[in-house]
C-alpha cells in the first residue's frame, strides 16, 4: 500500500483525543469490542475510501477475527443508535456523518486496529493508536467492575426476600437493576491469573446461576466447594457430575448435601483428562478444576464447536 495515507480536511487533531472520545465509539457488535472503520479514519486524519483502500491491499494481514463487514441490520442498528445518542446528537459532525453512511461499514477489533498502525505512517497515527489501545485497557477494567456489582446484588437479593412483605418498594427497584444488568452480554472468554479468587468464584456463580434446564461438570477433582457453588443454580435446574472417584469424606458431604438441598447427581468417569462445564446448550472449557479456578493462571472459554447433547450421550 502507500505507506502515506493523505490527511483528510475534517481530521481530529491529535490533541483532541482522549480515552472518553475513544470510549464512545467503542462498540459491541457480535458479542466483541470493535470500533468501525470511518470513526478511525477520522481519528486518525485519513479519508474512509483511503483507509479501506489501503485494507483491501493487505487482506491477508486481517482475518475474520481482526475485521468484518456489518450486516444491513446491524448497520441499521448502529445509524439508529447515532441518532438517538446524547453525544452524537450535540456534536456537530452527527449530520455529516450519517449522510456518509451509505454503505455498511468495517468494524475492527482490537488485534485489526493494532494492525492497522503497522500501515499507516503519520505522528497522528502513532498517537491515536496508543490511545486506543488504552480504552480497550480501560474497557474490559469496566467489564471487571461490572462483575463486582453482580456479587454486591446477589448479596442484596438475600436479604431482601427474608424482609419481602415489608420491602415491596426495594424489591421493584432490585429488579430494575437486574434488567438493566441483563443487557450486557457474558464475554465468551476468560482469563484469571494468579490469585483471583474472588474473580473466579463470582464468574462461575453468574454462569451457574444462568441455567434454565441443566447444568453438567466433568471435572475429577471436586470437593464440598462445589457442591457449595451448585446452590447458585435456580431450584428446577438438574446438576450432574462427572469425576474421577469419590473419597469417603465427600460421599459423606453429598449425602448431607442432597438430603438438604436440590440433589446433585454425581457418577463415576475416568476418561477424561480436560474439564468441561456445560450449562443448557452451552459447553464451556475449564483450564482449571472448579475448586482451583482462580488459584494459578487458567482460562474459561465457550465452545461453539461442540454439541453439548452429542458430548452427554459419550459419557
Amino acid at each position: 500500500m502507500n505507506k502515506n495515507l493523505s490527511q483528510s480536511n475534517d481530521a481530529l487533531n491529535s490533541s483532541q483525543v482522549h480515552l472518553e472520545t475513544i470510549e464512545i465509539l467503542i462498540l459491541t457488535i457480535r458479542g466483541k469490542q470493535v470500533m468501525l472503520d470511518r470513526d478511525l479514519a477520522r481519528l486518525y486524519g485519513v479519508e474512509t475510501k483511503r483507509l479501506n483502500e489501503a485494507v483491501k491491499r493487505n487482506l491477508e494481514r486481517f482475518p475474520d477475527d481482526f475485521m468484518f463487514q456489518l450486516t444491513k441490520e446491524e448497520f441499521d442498528n448502529w445509524k439508529s443508535q447515532i441518532v438517538t445518542s446524547n453525544w452524537m446528537s450535540q456534536n456537530a459532525t452527527s449530520n455529516s456523518i450519517l449522510k456518509g453512511a451509505r454503505k455498511c461499514p468495517y468494524a475492527f477489533t482490537e488485534n485489526g486496529i493494532a494492525m492497522l498502525s503497522g500501515l499507516l505512517n503519520s505522528s497522528i497515527a502513532i498517537h491515536v493508536n496508543i490511545q486506543i489501545m488504552r480504552a480497550f485497557v480501560a474497557m474490559r477494567h469496566t467489564i471487571l467492575d461490572k462483575n463486582q456489582l453482580f456479587s454486591r446484588i446477589e448479596n442484596i437479593e438475600h436479604h431482601q426476600l427474608l424482609m419481602i412483605e415489608r420491602q415491596d418498594k426495594t424489591e421493584s427497584q432490585i429488579e430494575t437493576i437486574f434488567q438493566a444488568l441483563s443487557r450486557y452480554e457474558l464475554p465468551k472468554q476468560y482469563v484469571f491469573f494468579d490469585g483471583q479468587l474472588f474473580d473466579a468464584h463470582v464468574l462461575m456463580s453468574r454462569l451457574l446461576g444462568t441455567a434454565e434446564k441443566r447444568i453438567v461438570l466433568i471435572d475429577n477433582y471436586i470437593d464440598e466447594s462445589v457442591l457449595t457453588l451448585l446452590l447458585k443454580r435456580k431450584k428446577h435446574v438438574t446438576a450432574t457430575i462427572y469425576t474421577m472417584q469419590m473419597s469417603g469424606a465427600f460421599k459423606l458431604d453429598l449425602q448431607k448435601h442432597n438430603a438438604q438441598y436440590p440433589p446433585v447427581a454425581v457418577n463415576i468417569y475416568t476418561k477424561a483428562h480436560d474439564r468441561f462445564l456445560i450449562i443448557d446448550d452451552k459447553v464451556y472449557h475449564v483450564g482449571a478444576s472448579v475448586k482451583d479456578l482462580g488459584k494459578k493462571l487458567c482460562a474459561v472459554s465457550l465452545l461453539s464447536c461442540i454439541d453439548a447433547d452429542e458430548m452427554i450421550g459419550n459419557l
